[in-house]
């Protein structure tokens, strides 16, 4: 099987920064596309940046210009820079990749979450 673990959340007052990293481990042959997704109270689980594996990134609208994402292929993690941190990025984030496994073709897996919180 495959465990991604997710790391960095906390508290951050606005305009702070903070950088999360996911690694991901166990039966991996490759990583397609890894991303981040995030989940505040009473909301929806949405996208928050993806990166393919040749290293292409995407970003949802509201984190374009203050959130960049990484990966690090020789690791099998992936980091998200959080810059200009606002109150209303506060969220449970989630990293997510697609994975070739041993036993497997392709799979998609979650992290168990890392909770980020801006407030003063």
């Amino acid at each position: 099987q495959v465990q991604l673990v997710e790391s960095g959340g906390g508290l951050v007052q606005p305009g702070g920064s903070l950088r999360l990293s996911c690694a991901a481990s166990g039966s991996i042959l490759s990583i397609y596309d890894m991303g981040w997704y995030r989940q505040a109270p009473g909301q929806q689980r949405e996208l928050v940046a993806t990166i393919s594996s040749g290293g292409s990134g995407y970003y949802a609208d509201s984190v374009k210009g203050r959130f960049t994402i990484s990966r690090d292929n020789a690791k099998n993690t992936v980091y998200l820079q959080m810059n200009s941190l606002k109150p209303e990025d506060t969220a449970v984030y989630y990293c997510n990749a697609d994975v070739r496994g041993s036993t497997f073709f392709r799979r998609n897996f979650w992290g168990q979450g890392t909770q980020v919180t801006v407030s003063s």
